[in-house]
């Protein structure tokens, strides 16, 4: 009962948030905007622009994690905050212009927006103040197998508030006696096998304790698996990626629109940078590399030059290392850093070779060496490759090439284009997280020992 009524008084915290931020929005729109429509809106019609405020900042929110109290630092759930907010309003504006018909003042807007800001500061404080007075650390225990350092990360992410870990125990030694989870609230099963690991599980399942466990690639295949009535026995049915011709074409549709789009609205960077490239070093302003789509399909990817022009004269491929990589130029940095280097691969969209959303494509050589470590690694090829994936958006500089593997094989697993929609969105939060543009150890020929960081060699 205590833990109902906590999560009665989280919730409502939650839906308080969405009142307290909507409060600038509507008066913004009440006193500077409604007056301005090209056809004067009464009580209803004031009512329901209002009310979009909520469908929208929700969608938001939910895509940028706003409102998860639990998992984020302060700091994360403010940025989330504050990135869900601008492009709410940012949305409502387009929506005030239609119904204005020219284009409107956005002080307005801009001052409530600032408001906003501060009261999501506020909120995010007072929030988690009183979660963690509801919630205090659980007593955690650790079991694991073939991967160790879940107590470290937890401490990495500064989560002990959340998970007191107190034991830390191998799954042979929990077999031996489960008994010794009894006092726990919580179980991390890390890279557990999974004959030990449904053991374990159905033993917490029954004493009532929460479970968090890592998947290993063969349960993420069986996610996209579907029930079936066969031979009168309880079957499910999976296999290898096939989406439905609906959600082939409307991909491909929006893959057209958004990167024509994209060259028009960015033709003016393209330009500026062509020109810094150029005037810096005389070099190519463009760079050609072989990378793998869909079934191992080959093609030559297009990026900025962000490097030196002999940067792999040796022949040797070899990842990013980063900032203090030495083959980055002045200008390559600046764009490496705001993501600009990547831009001409609204091209490679426009021609097919990429879409928008899709694993990463991989270079033929580093590929190599990851299907020497993880065979399964060709599973990603399954489907067409990306300019942004799942494991970008929520994978970090140090998330292990088998744990990026397992992210782009969650979303093959699943064909959505609202997923889609979704990842494009949550896309622009990466602007704002630094350590997602790190490198990777000097000299490295791959990322399999340091966590596989995305910053490809250009």
């Amino acid at each position: 009962m205590r833990s109902f009524k906590a999560d009665i008084i989280i919730r409502l915290l939650k839906i308080s948030n969405l009142f307290f931020m909507s409060l600038p929005y509507i008066a913004v729109w009440i006193i500077f905007y409604s007056s301005r429509t090209w056809v004067p809106y009464y009580y209803w019609g004031n009512l329901l622009v209002a009310f979009l405020f909520f469908p929208i900042y929700f969608y938001f929110g939910k895509t940028y994690d706003a409102f998860l109290i639990s998992y984020n630092r302060i700091s994360e759930t403010a940025i989330s905050g504050a990135l869900s907010l601008f492009l709410t309003d940012a949305v409502l504006y387009m929506v005030i212009l239609l119904l204005v018909r020219r284009i409107p003042n956005p002080l307005p807007l801009i001052s409530a927006y600032v408001v906003q800001l501060a009261i999501t500061v506020i909120w995010v404080w007072f929030a988690n103040i009183i979660y963690f007075h509801l919630y205090p650390a659980k007593k955690t225990a650790v079991v694991y197998d073939t991967r160790r350092g879940m107590t470290d990360i937890i401490h990495e992410y500064r989560k002990e508030r959340k998970f007191n870990v107190v034991k830390s125990i191998s799954s042979e030694e929990c077999l031996k006696d489960i008994s010794v989870l009894d006092e726990m609230e919580v179980v991390f099963l890390s890279g557990v096998h999974s004959h030990e690991r449904n053991t374990i599980l159905k033993y917490c399942i029954y004493n009532d304790k929460q479970v968090y466990l890592i998947p290993r690639i063969g349960d993420v295949l069986m996610s996209s698996a579907h029930p079936v009535h066969l031979f009168h026995l309880p079957m499910m049915k999976t296999g290898r990626y096939r989406p439905s011709p609906e959600y082939v074409f409307v991909k491909r549709c929006f893959d057209i629109f958004a990167s024509a789009l994209g060259l028009i609205v960015l033709s003016p960077i393209f330009l500026a940078t062509a020109i810094a490239i150029k005037a810096t070093d005389k070099g190519p302003v463009f760079y050609k590399q072989e990378r793998l789509t869909k079934d191992g399909k080959r093609f030559m990817i297009h990026k900025f030059r962000s490097m030196r022009v002999d940067a792999e004269k040796d022949g040797v491929a070899r990842l990013s290392t980063g900032e203090n990589d030495d083959r980055i130029t002045p200008v390559g940095k600046f764009i490496r850093k705001c993501r600009i280097d990547e831009l001409p691969q609204l091209i490679d969209i426009l021609v097919g070779n990429l879409s928008v959303v899709g694993p990463r494509p991989e270079r033929p050589q580093i590929a190599e060496e990851y299907m020497k470590e993880m065979p399964e690694f060709q599973l990603r090829l399954q489907c067409k490759a990306g300019l942004t994936g799942y494991a970008q958006v929520y994978g970090k500089y140090n998330t292990t090439p088998y744990d990026k593997l397992q992210m782009d094989l969650m979303y093959i697993a699943h064909p959505s284009f609202a997923e889609d929609i979704r990842i494009c969105f949550a896309t622009f939060r990466i602007l704002f997280t630094p350590e997602s543009t790190e490198g990777i150890a000097q000299g490295q020929t791959t990322a399999m020992d340091n966590g596989g960081s995305e910053n490809e060699c250009t």
